[in-house]
């Protein structure tokens, strides 16, 4: 799908953050990565055999109770349920995330005609603001407006957008919302603003 026909007639982008701008898995399977790496330390278990398990239930299942699975399956005490959890919120990556390659091609021209690029990202603000601080932005941070969805009504209420189009004036024909999930396209209907499935890009 060529970019002109995403951007034209549109003024201002409010993109979603994981699975829309880069893949989520890219940062949980590091933060595993290092969790097992600590573990091997502290417990003296094998981080190769732990990563393994990790990455196999995740892509199974997906990341709920990940640490409830790995304590039972490598009889790890309860006091790592902390340190996973902060580890999500401080993880220092060993790799950069990088954006999808179709997705930073797409942010690039809309830089480069001008118009306003949101990121309204759900999750713990902490942990979304640690992600932030690592992705490989190729300089468009600089053109990026942040806001977390934690701080209003979760979608699909309309509160977020709300205020976005309040704040910077602007109609819902202006506007395109890119998202990846049901809740995004219910999201972008409550508030009658056009959606577009990043799915079709990447």
């Amino acid at each position: 799908m060529a970019f002109e026909e995403i951007i034209k007639d549109k003024q201002a982008f409010v993109l979603g953050f994981d699975d829309v701008i880069y893949p989520q898995k890219d940062y949980l399977l590091q933060v595993y990565y290092l969790f097992s790496e600590f573990m091997a330390h502290s417990e003296q278990v094998d981080a190769k055999e732990i990563l393994a398990f990790m990455k196999v239930a995740y892509e199974k299942e997906g990341a709920i109770n990940l640490f409830d699975k790995t304590a039972k399956a490598f009889n790890l005490p309860e006091k790592y349920r902390t340190n996973f959890a902060l580890l999500h919120q401080n993880a220092r990556l060993p790799l950069k995330l990088l954006l999808y390659k179709q997705l930073l091609a797409l942010l690039q021209e809309i830089v480069v005609e001008r118009k306003t690029i949101f990121l309204l990202v759900d999750g713990d603000p902490a942990e979304q603001l640690n992600k932030i601080k690592q992705v490989e932005w190729n300089g468009l941070e600089q053109y990026l407006k942040l806001y977390f969805t934690a701080e209003f009504e979760a979608k699909p209420a309309i509160d977020s957008i709300n205020y976005i189009l309040s704040s910077h004036k602007l109609n819902t024909d202006e506007v395109l919302i890119v998202g990846s999930t049901n809740t995004d396209e219910k999201f972008a209907q409550n508030a009658g603003i056009k959606y577009f499935n990043v799915t079709k890009l990447i």
